[in-house]
C-alpha cells in the first residue's frame, strides 16, 4: 500500500510540476501564444508558480529517494504560494487587473501542495524516525 501511495504521488508531482514549468515559462518567455491566452496574469503569481515547479520536480525526486527534506521544501512552496496568494488578494484590493480563475486556481494549488506535504511527512518522516 504504501508503495502505490509512493509512486501515485511521484507521478502526480511530477506532472503537476512540468504542467506548471511549462505554463509558468510560457507566459514568462511569451512563448506559443499563451500568454496572450492568459488574459490579465499577475507577473508575481506565475513567478511563485514557476518556483513552485522546481520545487514539485525536486520533490518528486525526494519522494523517489525516500529523503527527509522533501515535506520540508513542499512546505516552502506552501509558504510561497501562500505568500503570493496574499499579494494577489492585495493586488485585487488596490484595483489591479487579474483573472477571476486565478483565485480558485491558487487555491487549489496551495491545496495540492499542502496534501502533498502532509503525505511526505507521514510516508518518509514518520517512516524514517
Amino acid at each position: 500500500m504504501k508503495k502505490i501511495i509512493l509512486y501515485s504521488s511521484v507521478t502526480v508531482l511530477a506532472i503537476f510540476g512540468l504542467l506548471t514549468l511549462f505554463l509558468s515559462t510560457s507566459i514568462i518567455l511569451d512563448l506559443f501564444g499563451i500568454r496572450e491566452m492568459k488574459g490579465n496574469f499577475v507577473p508575481f503569481v506565475v513567478w511563485a508558480n514557476f518556483i513552485s515547479s522546481i520545487l514539485y520536480l525536486s520533490s518528486a525526486y525526494g519522494f523517489v529517494k525516500q529523503e527527509k527534506w522533501t515535506a520540508k521544501v513542499l512546505g516552502a512552496s506552501a509558504v510561497i504560494l501562500m505568500v503570493a496568494y496574499a499579494g494577489l488578494f492585495a493586488h485585487i484590493k488596490s484595483g489591479g487587473l487579474y483573472e477571476v480563475k486565478t483565485v480558485g486556481a491558487m487555491a487549489f494549488r496551495i491545496g495540492v501542495t499542502l496534501m502533498f506535504t502532509a503525505v511526505a511527512f507521514f510516508t518518509i518522516n514518520r517512516r524514517r524516525k
